[in-house]
């Protein structure tokens, strides 16, 4: 009789793009994120959690990767008793999600509805070094008005989260443009043309496709310069690989007013927008999306934040397929090292704008709404470069058991520094080697251990050992060093909390 052929083991291994995140960096996160809702909760944002699963066609076809437009999301379907079979997905975003909720619970909500909402989402991406399927964003969006109150409103509230949580003034800069007037460029280089259905060059790919292409053009400015972005839009380019990237395929005459709107941004704000002007002509869309910027402008610059924190910048595209009017961008301005040892800048963390179509997917009617979305995981990231967060959580008090049969008493002590707000465990392991404990400790990066063995008992007192004092010690000081600095103390049993409590102020 033949063997059962035996199962194999599954593989311990993370799933590609995917990656697991452990106490530290969870609780950074966590400390980060109640930072920023503080700032949201103080601008009059209400928190929103909505599910991370939604209908294919709720969530609609909107993500940057228009070569795979029915690829971008994790998706399944999901039969009935019927055989009749929904599409389901996990979200790619906080904002398609909530155009769904709006749209559902709208005669319950306040409009305008102004939510703050934080979690995790999904893309169906190609993963590449920095670059997840699953990662955290942390959205504010306004819906149900029109006013370019809001969208300033949104840039200086996003102004203030970066600094609450430790970037400061002058290592940022808020980029605001207008995706209006990049499409009354487009109508000034093509006339009057519906993207949607037309084709813009003879034997070119459909409008939309185009449009799209010099959307993606014009947001290489900053990487490419305005040589290859010319490259680009026309015949094509090298890249610094060798490789050759196709162009978009438009004339020199028809690239010009796009180069020339790449490059109307000036140190003065209104320079910057007479210099629009000048690149949208006499359209009508471009003119308006002006105005608007205008107006931004005004309101920021009345509420004191002037070019220094917030800024017109014409480059600023972004790449979701929803924008209608106002777009804005978060960029980190200091410099980092890369993998490579080169210099550069440390670049985006946040990123959003207007989207007055959205909801009316749902109802018919448009709904104006607006709104920004931060990475959490690259602003993270950032704080640790600036030495604003420390890449190493500190661990609890640990609690060593000299005696196993006294578990009782461990405990209790345990408990009385938990009552005081002090995070305490008691060493569970083996305790017949002190020495692992101690390695345990360590390990837990713990700042303080306790001693309480049956000489310690009797004599009513308990041995606290500073840890972080004593590594210190013994890395680089001499032995007159240590007896001066002592990093372990006997203290009576009923001054254990405030001992402990010293130790730690005393470390912070």
């Amino acid at each position: 009789m033949a063997k059962p052929k035996k199962q194999p083991r599954p593989k311990a291994v993370t799933p590609k793009g995917f990656r697991d995140y452990f106490g530290e960096e969870v609780t950074q996160r966590t400390e980060m994120l109640r930072t920023i809702a503080g700032v949201y909760h103080r601008y009059g944002f209400d928190a929103l959690e909505s599910s991370a699963v939604e209908t294919v066609e709720a969530l609609g076809k909107f993500l940057p990767d228009v070569d795979r437009p029915n690829e971008g999301v994790f998706a399944w379907q999901e039969f009935d008793e019927g055989g009749n079979g929904d599409w389901m997905a996990l979200r790619y975003d906080l904002t398609a999600p909530l155009a769904r909720v709006y749209a559902q619970h709208r005669n319950d909500l306040p409009t305008p509805y102004r939510r703050y909402a934080m979690g995790p989402v999904w893309r169906n991406e190609k993963p590449g070094p920095g670059r997840y399927r699953q990662f955290y964003q942390c959205d504010a969006d306004t819906v149900g008005t029109a006013s370019m109150a809001a969208d300033a409103e949104i840039c200086a509230m996003l102004s203030e989260t970066l600094e609450d949580v430790g970037i400061p003034r002058g290592d940022y800069l808020v980029r605001v443009n207008n995706r209006k007037v990049l499409n009354g460029v487009l109508e000034s280089v093509f006339g009057e043309v519906d993207f949607v259905a037309n084709t813009l060059l003879p034997g070119a790919a459909s409008g939309s496709e185009m449009k799209d292409a010099v959307l993606r053009t014009i947001d290489k400015f900053d990487k490419v310069g305005e040589a290859g972005v010319r490259e680009l839009l026309t015949t094509g380019r090298e890249d610094a690989s060798g490789a050759f990237i196709d162009g978009v395929g438009l004339t020199e005459m028809q690239a010009e007013p796009v180069i020339a709107f790449l490059t109307s941004r000036s140190g003065d704000t209104a320079k910057t927008l007479q210099n629009l002007r000048a690149a949208v002509g006499t359209s009508i869309v471009g003119n308006q999306g002006i105005r608007e910027l205008e107006q931004i402008g005004d309101l920021l610059a009345a509420g004191g934040y002037g070019s220094d924190r917030i800024e017109i910048d014409p480059s600023v595209v972004r790449g979701l397929g929803y924008y209608t009017g106002p777009v804005y961008e978060a960029e980190l301005t200091f410099e980092i090292f890369d993998e490579k040892g080169r210099k550069r800048q440390f670049g985006s963390v946040a990123g959003g704008g207007r989207y007055d179509d959205l909801v009316k997917r749902f109802t018919g009617q448009e709904v104006p709404a607006t709104g920004i979305s931060i990475g959490v995981d690259r602003l993270l990231a950032a704080l640790r470069e600036k030495g604003r967060i420390s890449a190493q959580a500190k661990g609890p008090v640990v609690m060593t058991v000299m005696d196993r049969d006294r578990m009782a008493d461990y405990q209790a002590m345990v408990a009385e520094l938990r009552n005081a707000g002090i995070r305490a465990e008691v060493y569970l392991g083996n305790p017949k080697n002190f020495g692992n404990q101690l390695k345990y400790a360590d390990k837990r990066n713990s700042p303080v251990a306790v001693i309480e063995g049956g000489d310690e008992k009797a004599k009513g007192i308990v041995q606290i050992k500073d840890l972080i004092l004593g590594a210190k010690i013994a890395e680089s000081a001499t032995l007159e060093e240590w007896k001066e600095r002592p990093s372990q103390f006997e203290v009576p049993r009923g001054d254990l909390v405030a001992k402990v409590r010293e130790i730690l102020d005393n470390q912070d």
